[in-house]
């Protein structure tokens, strides 16, 4: 029985809300890209390649924090527009590669 309650606890831990995912990310973008423009707004939904916030080089050092923090890991396949263009494509992208806590 304790392992089980264990392993539950520990997958509900794991999991994080989308808006905890947008602000652990956008305190990343804004310590590591956006430190010289403070008063730079980043909407959820702003493109981060378009407002020129990171460039193709960046991206990697973004997804290497997501598989850090997440405890996930994105494959080629997954590195796109929808999943890393802006905070909401790469929260979508980290819940849905969460698990699943069973209710």
């Amino acid at each position: 029985m304790g392992f089980y309650l264990t392993h539950f606890l520990t997958i509900r831990l794991m999991q994080n809300s989308q808006s905890e995912i947008i602000t652990r990310v956008r305190s990343f973008v804004q310590e590591n890209f956006l430190y010289m423009h403070s008063n730079f707004q980043l909407g959820d939904d702003d493109g981060l390649l378009e407002k020129g916030v990171i460039d193709s080089m960046s991206i990697l050092e973004v997804i290497s924090f997501i598989e850090r923090e997440f405890g996930i890991i994105a494959a080629a396949g997954d590195i796109s527009e929808t999943n890393f263009g802006s905070l909401t494509g790469i929260a979508r992208f980290v819940s849905g590669k969460q698990p699943v806590a069973a209710a």
